[in-house]
């Protein structure tokens, strides 16, 4: 080791090229004969193997165990040595070079022909290299310092392995063969070490990026054909033959043979592979797709959603603030009023007070006050004279046929019987919904096949109406869903229709033979009681309600049926049981019953006659007799209050109305007059007519109602609805 010298660049240059090959004939000549031989991999590449990566990591680790780290080697000196190795072939050209690489890489060192020895250690060759030349490249040294890395893990592995020491070859010209040699395997392994060190940072640079790639590659493909194989046999499905593309009633797919045998080998208990769902081989439907692809549209449906949703909270923005506006434009008025009864005062204080400085005109001055006094509160009393005034008319139905009118309050709107208005496409009858906030008509709701001709809704403020028609049912629609959640068939035409104030669960329905069917919503099969007529079987124009309450003249509750004969009522018992009372009208005529609640009155409409030739609205009063003894039963009756008169045409069955005045003192009825096509309202304690509402058509329906405050009636024509508000 001692005895080893390495000649200058400069004597290298002069003479390095004779000493090299006499040194390479001395080598040549001293090989022994029993040497053993190998042969070398290509001359020009190296191929490293998955089989001998662990022969190399264990030959790394031993020469680990006898060398002390490398010293990098400059690039200008292997790039000499490159030129003088071309130049001359090294002693040990014949033996070959293993470089330890990444597994599956090739490298190819154009710089060389041979391999050199193993036989040397590589600090021996690379030590006077580092002494020479400064380092000018950084790709050298971050190679050099990468695969010192590599080694220093396979040192690692390797570290319990001991050293084989490999015996120079025998020969009278070693010291000769080792003094001449080391410059040459120097300059080799520089540009060797040089060039493996480029390369080995450009591969690990592809081999962090390959399998990145690869595993991309490789996770599109598994999506792409999970849509295209079988998930029983993992097999594609094919488009004919035995495993041709089938599906279940459930909706998974698989191959037809797969399936088929599924089934049969389950038996009676067979099921879905996939969601467990029973199935059966008569369920199996061969699908005709060349290619199945399901397009992915979750993200679409989550946006609709959400659009949805923005809608329906937009609508719902939009109808508070129109509501806001009706109380503002309210408060506004008041606000106008009060400032000009404001006004109106100051002028009157102003005038009193120029008024009473001298004292011979006290007398004057007095009485003027009086009489501006009671100008003012004749101001004041008749700025508080309020009526109906005309709102808006809403067109419900262009070709006519409108019958009944209704409100429903938690909604806030109007519903108004009529025609499909595509009759073409949806026959038969249903309502228009009216919007009373912003007073226009938005939608029509389908019911019926033929003429309704009773709305009703209940006290439970659930949006659910109830109708009557000429189509033998009563039905149950949802005003929410815009559905018919229920439908009885009476076996006979309905004529009228109301609800159980005591208990919702109860509607009753008025045929055309004169009884009364009563159905129990839970029951959705038939009617559970019938009241038969007490008299003659005429239709039931009216039905009404009146619910118990906690009153001297009239507490019991009951149904009241108006007929064209006259009306009866039928007193609720208990759940179950009615008693009939026949209620003292006029034996013919009777065109309408309608009821006030709260104050226990009736109205009753009789159309012209002989003995009275104009239409008549009598107001009653009910009352209850008291139980005189134990064997007769109370009897309930009527008394007439108050008669109003209308004109002397009545064609139409219409339907009036008596309600409480708007401004709390007493009641107001209202009813349509046919020969003026108008609505008169009339003050029900004195008698007085206060309006006449004109309308185009005559007055079929009339409804009062109130909404954020304000009150306004309805009055219903053939064509047009019309809106009054109290003001």
């Amino acid at each position: 080791m001692e005895a080893m010298e390495v000649d200058s660049p400069g004597e290298l240059q002069e003479g390095g090229i004779g000493q090299q090959e006499v040194a390479a004939v001395a080598v040549d000549q001293a090989e022994d004969a029993n040497a053993p031989q190998v042969i070398s991999d290509s001359g020009s590449s190296t191929e490293v193997e998955e089989e001998e990566d662990d022969d190399d990591e264990t030959e790394g680790g031993r020469a680990a165990a006898r060398v002390p780290p490398r010293l990098p080697a400059t690039w200008a000196f292997s790039q000499r040595a490159v030129g003088r190795a071309a130049a001359t072939p090294s002693a040990a050209q014949g033996a070959p070079m293993r470089r330890r690489l990444r597994q599956g890489l090739r490298v190819h060192y154009p710089s060389q022909t041979a391999a050199p020895s193993r036989g040397f250690p590589d600090f021996l060759l690379r030590a006077p290299a580092a002494s020479v030349a400064e380092p000018e490249s950084g790709s050298t040294t971050e190679g050099s310092e990468s695969e010192d890395e590599a080694d220093g893990d396979e040192d690692g592995t390797a570290a319990g392995v001991e050293p084989i020491s490999l015996a120079p070859p025998a020969g009278p010209n070693l010291n000769a063969t080792i003094q001449h040699s080391p410059p040459q395997e120097a300059s080799t392994t520089s540009s060797s070490s040089a060039a493996d060190g480029e390369r080995t940072e450009a591969q690990s640079h592809d081999g962090q990026s390959a399998p990145a790639a690869l595993a991309s590659v490789q996770s599109a493909h598994i999506d792409e054909s999970d849509g295209d194989t079988c998930t029983i046999c993992f097999e594609a499905w094919t488009t004919a033959g035995e495993h041709r593309l089938s599906a279940l009633r459930c909706g998974h797919l698989f191959g037809f043979t797969c399936i088929q045998r599924w089934l049969k080998a389950q038996g009676q208990a067979a099921k879905c592979p996939q969601c467990n769902k029973k199935a059966k081989r008569s369920d199996i439907v061969l699908l005709y797709a060349p290619k199945l692809r399901a397009l992915d549209n979750s993200e679409q449906e989550s946006l609709k959603k959400s659009l949805e949703q923005e809608q329906s909270l937009r609508r719902k923005a939009e109808l508070e603030s129109a509501q806001y506006k009706l109380k503002l434009q309210v408060v506004t008025n008041k606000y106008g009023q009060a400032q000009q009864e404001l006004q109106e005062l100051r002028a009157l204080m102003a005038q009193t007070g120029r008024s009473s400085v001298p004292s011979s005109s006290s007398s004057s001055s007095s009485s003027s006050s009086a009489s501006l006094l009671f100008s003012l509160s004749q101001r004041v009393d008749g700025s508080k004279t309020l009526q109906y005034s005309f709102s808006k008319a809403v067109m419900v139905s262009q070709a006519g046929g409108c019958r009944v009118l209704s409100y429903c309050e938690p909604l806030s709107c109007l519903l108004a019987s009529q025609p499909s208005p595509h009759s073409t496409l949806v026959p038969g009858c249903g309502v228009k919904k009216v919007s009373v906030v912003n007073m226009k008509a938005s939608q029509y709701v389908p019911i019926h096949s033929k003429q309704i001709r009773g709305l009703s809704f209940n006290r439970q403020n659930d949006s659910l109406l109830l109708s009557a028609a000429l189509d033998n049912t009563i039905k149950l629609t949802s005003l929410l869903t815009n559905t018919v959640v229920q439908t009885y068939n009476a076996g006979k035409p309905v004529w009228s229709c109301c609800w159980c104030l005591d208990n919702s669960n109860y509607v009753y329905a008025g045929l055309t033979n004169g009884s009364v069917l009563i159905y129990d919503t839970r029951d959705t099969s038939t009617h559970v009681q019938e009241l038969q007529p007490l008299r003659s079987r005429c239709p039931v124009a009216s039905l009404c309600y009146v619910p118990r309450a906690a009153s001297s003249s009239f507490p019991c509750g009951g149904l009241i049926a108006g007929s064209l004969e006259g009306g009866y009522f039928w007193e609720q018992v208990n759940e179950t049981t009615y008693r009939p009372h026949l209620l003292p009208l006029e034996a013919s005529g009777c065109t309408d019953i309608q009821v006030e609640t709260e104050s226990r009155h009736c109205l009753v409409t009789y159309r012209p006659g002989r003995s009275n030739p104009s239409l008549r609205c009598v107001l009653l009063a009910l009352n209850r007799t008291p139980q005189q003894d134990s064997s007769q039963l109370p009897s309930c009756s009527c008394s007439p209050m108050q008669t109003f008169s209308a004109g002397s045409s009545c064609k139409l069955l219409t339907k009036n109305a008596v309600f409480k005045s708007p401004d709390g003192g007493g009641m107001l009825v209202c009813a349509g007059d046919e020969a003026s096509n108008s609505a008169m309202v009339w003050d029900a304690g004195s008698g007085s007519l206060l309006q006449k509402l004109p309308a185009d058509l005559p007055v079929l329906d009339i409804s009062p109602f109130s909404v954020n405050g304000e009150h306004y009636l309805a009055t219903l024509t053939e064509k047009m609805l019309k809106l009054y508000r109290w003001e």
